[in-house]
């Protein structure tokens, strides 16, 4: 299991890094901070866990008010051509193809706290098919590896920081993370594809993503005439009156099919409860390891690192500095947010290296959270493909930001 490998690697780096600069550089508390950080990060990871209790209930229970009253068969029929080509192990109109299509919109939207549990949702359906309880199926490590591909229309929260620090229009980085999101997903895509031998050049897959493409498209001419302002309004107008028209429809497709709808809210919030407790311990785990790698200072090391090797090939440097976001992101959501923050205050918004870092902030994935939390969710041990796939996607959505910044504002 490749997460096994990465986990133990961790800490066996960052114990040597660790090591290092106690003998040679005479840092006496570097194993303190690592040990506090491993207390800091194990009650980061509760914290987190717990806080997923009331989010899981509700809308683990709304779902099965959709699954009873059968708005979510309806979701599945929309989409079940173009699933049904990319999961082809899931039967057709299955609620699972509901729960994909609902988690991949909240990520569109922007709406994080509504994708973890939709997204939870799915993997439990998906793990009724599976005939290999330890082991990831092809449908699962599709839908893992887009989800972590990081596809977001919305970056409204990165919009907000900028406007925070000072930028002069906060709302410039919305197409370059547009663009760079759009390079992640079909690069996660293509990739699972190769492994999975599914045929990208189907007429069914081609016309689903050329659709997808052209909206994306319209979206982007549409946002690009308005000023940022107009672009926050509607952007949280439109996707929070999408979520809550999505919970109202489910009720009310429910109460005129005379479905007792209270009673099916109360048996989805039970499993909701029972799947954020199942998640801590795969949460400590990994938010633990990360939290020792970061406070040995191996990130510090990685950053210097790439900074020498473009310097000598006579590149240039200034993207260097937005690197500990891209290095953060795949461990760590919020210690990524720090970091950026953290650069927009010592150089200012619309310093080219803040620019960077905001396009890589929004067009990348906590990539071993997800696995994490998903596959941990229904006790998957051996994830196959998923991780390599996940990781390639988040280069290429790194590579994508790094080169669109220049193109935008270099």
């Amino acid at each position: 299991m490749a997460l096994n490998y990465v986990w133990i690697s961790f800490f066996l780096i960052a114990f040597v890094v660790a090591l290092f600069k106690l003998i040679f550089l005479g840092d006496v508390e570097i194993f303190q901070r690592i040990i506090t950080g491993t207390f800091d990060s194990a009650r980061v990871a509760a914290e987190i866990s717990l806080g997923l209790i009331g989010l899981m209930a509700f809308w683990l229970g709304i779902m099965k008010i959709g699954e009873k009253g059968g708005m979510v068969q309806l979701f599945s029929k929309a989409v079940s051509p173009f699933f049904h080509k990319l999961f082809p192990e899931i039967p057709k109109n299955h609620p699972a193809l509901g729960s994909i299509l609902m988690n991949f919109s909240a990520n569109m939207l922007g709406l994080d706290n509504a994708a973890t549990p939709l997204g939870l949702k799915a993997m439990k359906e998906l793990q009724e098919l599976n005939p290999d309880k330890e082991t990831a199926t092809n449908a699962q490590i599709m839908f893992l590896v887009l989800n972590a591909s990081s596809l977001t229309l919305l970056p409204i929260s990165i919009m907000a920081y900028r406007k925070e620090a000072g930028a002069a229009d906060p709302a410039d980085i919305f197409i370059p993370i547009l663009i760079a999101t759009f390079f992640s997903t079909i690069v996660g895509l293509i990739t699972v594809a190769i492994y999975q031998k599914i045929n990208l050049f189907n007429k069914v897959i081609l016309a689903y993503l050329g659709g997808i493409s052209l909206f994306i498209g319209g979206l982007l001419f549409y946002f690009n005439t308005l000023p940022q302002e107009q672009i926050s309004t509607i952007s949280k107008v439109g996707g929070n009156v999408t979520l809550f028209a999505i919970i109202v429809s489910f009720i009310a497709l429910a109460m005129y099919r005379k479905i007792n709808v209270y009673e099916n809210f109360i048996d989805g919030a039970k499993e909701g409860f029972e799947v954020a407790i199942k998640i801590i311990p795969y949460l400590v785990g990994i938010l633990v390891a990360v939290g020792v790698f970061r406070e040995a200072g191996v990130m510090d090391y990685l950053v210097e690192g790439v900074s020498s090797i473009v310097a000598w090939f006579g590149a240039d440097t200034r993207f260097v500095e937005a690197l500990p976001v891209a290095f953060m992101k795949p461990l760590s959501g919020s210690g990524a947010r720090g970091l950026m923050v953290e650069l927009m205050n010592a150089n200012g918004a619309d310093d080219f290296a803040s620019r960077v870092a905001c396009v890589i902030q929004g067009s990348t994935e906590t990539t071993f959270y997800v696995l994490a939390v998903y596959f941990g969710s229904v006790a998957i041990k051996k994830t196959r493909h998923a991780l390599p796939c996940a990781l390639l996607a988040e280069l290429a959505g790194i590579i994508a930001a790094i080169i669109v910044a220049y193109i935008f504002f270099g």
